[in-house]
């Protein structure tokens, strides 16, 4: 056993969210990706008709979504550069509201000349895409623009909105899906950007999805009990690899946490998709050290994950929560004699 961390992983079933593509679980999306798979290369410059081609053949308005959503996240390129451009330009004149209305004026008709032309763009001209097609198949979607976070985002760098989604209307119901995330990562090692679709992001349950998005106006939150703000901004960090595997940190609720030496602490993770637990590991940053512990489980019951920790020595450490190398959520967590 580690010298100074105690761990051990129950499950319990007090908490129970279904996922909102659940809703579909009898649509087989096979035929929707097999179109867009089907279409992958089309260009752009005639968008009816691409609308047209990725639709028309499937029979009900979740298919024809799924069918744009896919061809969107595997066929458009993250415009890395012209995110940098956009951050440096917007911190620049954040305090000049001319300048920077100029400046979104100006820099919208780049991007969507870029997307038109080079199929590469922002999460802005990914959610103007995904609502142009959607519109055109007769579908109600929406941009929602608001706050993201992620990894290569500090929280610090939050001072204004940054991000953009979708919210679309399916049998009277409105959902939630960010193309821009579910469609891969810029590599900052080859420079290039990698397509690595993330299904996850797809009709996401809105509590989950408020973990990393949140937007200006809260009542495209969708979830009955709404966070502020500050909350938001307060919450562990979340990674992608959340919603691939399906498993979400619900407590704490906090990032940052101070706990007692030789005292313990409980972190709960709900199992949507009831992974595998034997790939979960957890991951201890302490300064310039790092340690995979594999962690002892005992599966009682489906779909949350108690973790307690108990810490024998003082110091900071980075908690990342991991199935295999791949991290769900982070929690940093000071560890004092006395809180």
């Amino acid at each position: 056993m580690n010298k100074w961390i105690f761990l051990v992983i129950t499950l319990i079933s007090t908490y129970r969210i279904e996922a909102q593509v659940s809703d579909f679980k009898n649509v087989n999306f096979k035929n929707a990706d097999a179109v867009a798979y089907a279409h992958k290369g089309d260009d752009l410059s005639n968008l009816p008709e691409l609308a047209y081609q990725l639709t028309h053949t499937l029979p009900t308005d979740v298919e024809k979504f799924r069918a744009i959503y896919t061809w969107v996240s595997t066929n458009i390129e993250s415009d890395y550069s012209g995110c940098l451009k956009n951050l440096s330009k917007r911190r620049k004149h954040q305090k000049d509201s001319l300048e920077q209305h100029r400046w979104n004026t100006a820099f919208s008709g780049q991007v969507f000349k870029k997307l038109l032309k080079e199929k590469k763009t922002i999460c802005t001209g990914y959610a103007y895409l995904v609502k142009s097609l959607a519109n055109l198949a007769a579908i109600d979607c929406e941009i929602v623009d608001g706050y993201g976070r992620n990894e290569s985002m500090e929280t610090s760098e939050l001072r204004f909105p940054n991000h953009s989604w979708n919210a679309v209307k399916l049998n009277n119901k409105w959902y939630l899906c960010d193309a821009t995330w579910s469609s891969g990562a810029y590599n900052l090692n080859t420079f290039k950007f990698d397509f690595d679709y993330n299904d996850g992001y797809f009709l996401a349950a809105p509590e989950w999805f408020a973990k990393d998005h949140y937007p200006i106006n809260t009542s495209w939150l969708l979830t009955n009990k709404k966070i502020t703000l500050p909350e938001f901004l307060k919450a562990p960090l979340i990674y992608n690899s959340a919603y691939r595997y399906g498993i979400f940190h619900t407590e704490p609720s906090v990032m940052h946490l101070e706990v007692e030496r030789n005292k313990s602490i409980q972190f709960i993770l709900y199992d949507e998709k009831k992974i595998d637990l034997s790939s979960l590991f957890i991951q201890i940053n302490c300064g310039s050290s790092s340690e995979f512990l594999k962690p002892q489980i005992e599966h009682l019951l489906n779909n949350q994950i108690k973790i307690t920790f108990l810490f024998s020595h003082q110091g900071t450490y980075d908690v990342h929560l991991n199935v295999g190398l791949n991290s769900i959520c982070t929690y940093v967590i000071k560890v004092k004699n006395r809180v």
